[in-house]
């Protein structure tokens, strides 16, 4: 479910004359047994509350006083979420002839006309208040303090986000709680700007309207009205026309198809920046360490110690906490199994409390590989808001693909990303015709949309510099198809350097003309740009590789100053794998060589 929690104003929402009618109370007990929860959020003093709603066992919190006091009722226990304004304010707006007062833990409340006297209060004493009104009601707050700070605290407690919400009201004091929820209702009597602000209004009246707002909820999960969210919606980059293209934040299974350095991570930390920025939570699975430096998630793992699925799945329990699972330091073999753990898990939370709202699987081939089958490898079934990253869909098992229903090209031959797609998921794909997509563009298409051609886009800019000069390059393992192998001018060797540091190991025992072999033929700048993906040290190497007054020894020293300058290396290092070791292990597989 999209919808966890429906969030009520009570007085003229809910309750019609003050009270609750019995289908109101139906209508609440069928949303309940669907597995949703309710929170009530309402300006009313608790006591007073209490003394004319007989069903506060209904709501797992009770905001009241307009934010200011949180009540469980399955505990009865009330928390002042503000300090109340001082006596002297209340003795102030006595002597200013300002009656009837009520006065709850927090909240200070009269009625109409009295708000210029109220205000000349406030300013006369230099008091942090703010006035709310409400239907004729003038109630007096500390600063800051309404209806969506309260229900931050009460969602807070029930573990949920507020994306995960459906708020519905009728006052002038039911913006805040609108605003604070994904998606937004008001009752038939509601006044008219707050109609216009809602995504939803209903065609009855008071509590008859709660109930139809519930039908629709239970009907579809308010599919139906998923086109009136677009500013929830996540850009992705612009059209050539202009437009924006984005994606909707729920309910999307994408999959992101590039060659190496031709976008792809720019893209889709873009993509993480605005989830982040909007307060969507997401869960990065990480197997090359490429996501450590990003500001706005908890990262774990490290290239000497892998998360465990307990790990990710007790950090991701806390509301607006995302995850980066970094996988740098599980051997490759055994990273489709750790997924295959974790992704039930996170199915479970999500069914629990909806987030992570996005998973992000990057480098999908490592955890879904095409070739694993020690039994069904699939995303759990209705697992929605996945972003897959890979450089060929034929690379990834066949069931993962099932559910793509976006396809994001960047880089060379998209025409080979969409057939590959179109064979492994059996649908219809366009006929592009297209050349190389250059740095910065891409291509969008939606598999409902068949034949039609893609859309176009410039990808939206990343505002973060994401730190590609992490230790994994340094002591990590970089799987096969991009680590470098030294194999001589006669291909005798298959010596293979995972890491910069078994590079450098290796290449101090080196025979010079294996060592010149490649240096002359451009290959280790070439591994660097494409594989490391650090064109600023790929440069400073293909200066050295230039160079043909330098020696071998001299070459050698170079290069490793070059990347000393740009990595902190280890003090010590284990000693990398020995010559037939490296033989053996790449006689078994044949990746490409430089």
């Amino acid at each position: 479910m999209r919808y966890l929690a429906l969030c009520c104003d009570y007085d003229g929402t809910l309750a019609t004359h003050g009270r609750l009618l019995p289908e109101t109370v139906e209508a609440l007990e069928r949303l309940i047994a669907s597995g949703r929860r309710l929170v009530m959020v309402t300006g009313r003093e608790l006591a007073d509350l209490q003394s004319v709603c007989e069903r506060l066992d209904l709501f797992e919190y009770i905001v009241a006083e307009n934010g200011a006091l949180l009540y469980h009722p399955a505990t009865r226990a009330a928390e002042a979420l503000a300090s109340p304004p001082p006596d002297e304010f209340v003795e102030a707006l006595r002597a200013r002839g300002v009656q009837p007062i009520s006065r709850g833990r927090v909240i200070v409340a009269t009625w109409e006309p009295h708000e210029a006297k109220v205000l000349e209060t406030i300013h006369s004493l230099g008091l942090e208040l703010q006035v709310i009104f409400n239907k004729g009601a003038v109630m007096v707050l500390p600063a800051g303090v309404n209806k969506a700070t309260g229900l931050a605290c009460a969602l807070e407690r029930m573990g949920l986000s507020p994306h995960n919400t459906v708020g519905i009201g009728d006052a002038e004091n039911d913006h805040a709680l609108l605003r604070a929820c994904e998606f937004s209702a008001t009752v038939a009597n509601a006044l008219p700007k707050l109609k216009e602000a809602a995504d939803f209004v209903t065609t009855r009246d008071h509590g008859a309207g709660v109930a139809e707002l519930i039908d629709a909820l239970l009907e579809d999960d308010l599919a139906s009205y998923d086109a009136r969210l677009e500013r929830h919606h996540i850009l992705l980059g612009t059209a050539p026309d202009g437009t924006e293209v984005k994606l909707p934040p729920y309910g999307q299974n994408v999959l992101l198809i590039g060659t190496s350095g031709s976008g792809k991570s720019t893209l889709a930390t873009g993509f993480l920046e605005r989830l982040a920025h909007q307060r969507y939570t997401f869960c990065v699975v990480d197997p090359e360490g490429d996501y450590d430096a990003f500001a706005g998630a908890v990262v774990l793992g490290a290239p000497t110690r892998h998360p465990t699925v307990d790990e990710v799945v007790q950090l991701l329990t806390k509301p607006d906490t995302s995850c980066i699972v970094n996988l740098v330091g599980l051997p490759i073999a055994d990273r489709p199994a750790f997924f295959a753990s974790l992704a039930p898990r996170l199915q479970e939370l999500r069914a629990r409390c909806g987030r992570p709202h996005w998973l992000l699987i990057d480098e999908a081939h490592h955890l879904l590989p095409a070739e694993w089958e020690p039994g069904p490898l699939s995303l759990p079934e209705q697992l929605k808001g996945v972003m897959q990253i890979s450089v060929h869909p034929d690379l990834i098992a066949p069931k993962a693909l099932c559910d793509v229903r976006t396809l994001i090209v960047v880089g060379k031959n998209p025409d080979a990303a969409f057939r590959e797609l179109g064979r492994a998921c059996n649908v219809p794909i366009p006929t592009l015709g297209a050349s190389d997509l250059e740095p910065g563009q891409a291509l969008v298409w939606h598999v409902a949309a068949g034949t039609q051609p893609p859309v176009p886009i410039s990808i939206a800019p990343s505002f973060t510099e994401r730190r590609r000069h992490t230790r994994k390059y340094a002591e990590g393992e970089l799987p096969p198809d991009r680590s470098f192998y030294f194999r001589g001018p006669e291909r005798k060797l298959n010596l293979r350097a995972r890491n910069l540091i078994q590079f450098l190991q290796l290449a101090e025992g080196l025979d010079d003309d294996t060592w010149m072999h490649h240096l002359r033929n451009g290959h280790y700048s070439e591994w660097v740009q494409n594989s490391i993906k650090d064109d600023s040290l790929a440069e400073s190497i293909r200066g050295v590789e230039q160079d043909r007054q330098l020696s071998a020894a001299e070459s050698r020293e170079r290069v490793k100053e070059a990347v000393e300058a740009q990595y902190t290396l280890p003090a010590t290092a284990s000693p990398p794998d020995s010559p037939k070791a490296s033989a053996r292990e790449g006689s078994s597989r044949k990746p490409p060589s430089p």
